[in-house]
């Protein structure tokens, strides 16, 4: 720093001299037509210059040269150099006044920006600090939100699994017994052919159950990571939605399903069977969670902004307004406030996450409002109804797809 100073310093000296000759020549060779008021005043804004940049001492050095300077070439006697005039005398002090004044002026502003810039970097350094200290306190939250997050998923993971475990292992293990006690006589059997038929059928169902569950883990995983490749072609939302009731009817059964299309509604450019998967989620939704005999009533029509809007919506209890926005976390499932004595109904909280993972891979959204007469749940997504550009947009993540997989193969 030391040396950066001295430095400028020099440069200040060269600079009062250099620039006082310079005004002393120029002026020189207008002859004598120039005022010497107008070079004093000249020589006074050089004074000045060095002081604002380098100064008080090259400030007093570039006053002593001006007032020489003016005194040999301007002022008669011209050519002498002689301060006997008391107009010297007065034109000096000027100078040095000046000279110090401005060089005083230009130091404080000098230690204020010194002064300011040190405040700036201490604020920075504090700053800095604060931030890691808050990065140190958030990653620690952090790893304590994934320690509780990882816990509850253990445990959703843990139930979904060892439910459908527990009635297959009990329903074998009583299969089991029964072959290992039977008695040639067939009437001291310990199941009748009743029995074990119901429980195959319990084996078979919580067999379905369990591969349900895997594959919305591989779906969730899919669309969590990233992988989620849409077949999107030309369809028609009325096709979906018959394809997805068409699934739905075992599950439907007990309920009455009103269906509203809007006529003359547009194709669109989506994965079919993907959307046909999101409308069966929440119609399953529906059914699980409104009483039998009540109907669902699912509707599909022509919003702005080029979009589809389609709508599942119930007679049930509806969701709370505070957990409409969890409930698309995955293993969550929201505690309707039904009737008390009736259980919850069964489910892996994963269906409406990986609802809203697809209708996000197409661009689109997706919500839960009250229902009409603010009973009941509507569940709402808008889909866009895609163009020529999205059309060979898919073509190219088609073609991409099929070369990836080739490449893998190869």
């Amino acid at each position: 720093m030391q040396i950066k100073a001295l430095k400028a310093k020099r440069v200040g000296y060269i600079f009062a001299v250099a620039g006082i000759a310079a005004f002393a020549a120029a002026f020189r060779l207008l002859g004598p037509r120039i005022n010497p008021t107008t070079v004093a005043l000249a020589m006074v804004l050089v004074v000045l210059f060095v002081a604002v940049g380098w100064g008080a001492r090259p400030a007093i050095v570039a006053s002593v040269l001006g007032v020489l300077g003016l005194n040999y070439f301007f002022l008669p006697p011209i050519g002498a150099l002689t301060i006997a005039d008391p107009d010297n005398w007065i034109a000096l002090a000027a100078f040095l006044i000046t000279a110090v004044t401005a060089g005083q002026l230009s130091a404080r502003l000098n230690r204020r920006a010194e002064e300011a810039e040190a405040g700036r970097r201490e604020i920075k350094r504090l700053y800095d600090e604060l931030r890691a200290a808050f990065e140190r306190a958030s990653h620690a939250e952090a790893l304590r939100q994934s320690e509780r997050l990882k816990s509850a998923l253990l445990d959703a993971v843990t139930h979904d699994l060892r439910t459908p475990l527990t009635s297959i292992k009990a329903s074998v293990t009583t299969m089991l017994d029964e072959l290992k006690a039977k008695t040639p006589d067939a009437s001291q059997a310990v199941l009748s052919e009743e029995g074990r038929r119901e429980m195959l059928e319990v084996i078979d169902e919580e067999c379905d159950r369990l591969n349900r569950f895997i594959e919305g883990l591989v779906e969730m995983a899919r669309i969590e990571a990233g992988e989620f490749r849409l077949r999107r072609r030309w369809g028609t939302i009325e096709e979906m939605v018959e394809m997805a009731l068409a699934r739905a009817k075992p599950l439907t059964d007990r309920h009455r399903v009103e269906v509203e299309i809007e006529k003359d509604l547009p194709i669109v450019l989506v994965d079919a069977r993907a959307v046909s998967e999101v409308i069966y989620t929440l119609v399953d939704n529906a059914a699980k969670y409104s009483p039998a005999g009540t109907p669902i009533h699912v509707s599909a029509s022509r919003a702005e902004n080029e979009m589809i809007r389609a709508t599942v919506e119930d007679c049930g209890p509806g969701v709370p307004v505070e957990l409409r926005e969890r409930v698309f976390d995955k293993f969550f499932r929201a505690i309707r406030p039904a009737d008390p004595s009736r259980s919850q109904p069964s489910g892996t909280g994963m269906g409406l996450a990986i609802a809203r993972g697809i209708v996000e891979a197409h661009k689109g959204r997706i919500w839960i409002e009250s229902g009409e007469g603010g009973l009941g749940t509507r569940v709402v997504f808008m889909l866009p109804i895609g163009d020529e550009d999205d059309a060979a947009e898919a073509q190219g993540e088609a073609l991409d797809a099929v070369l990836s997989k080739s490449t893998t193969i190869a």
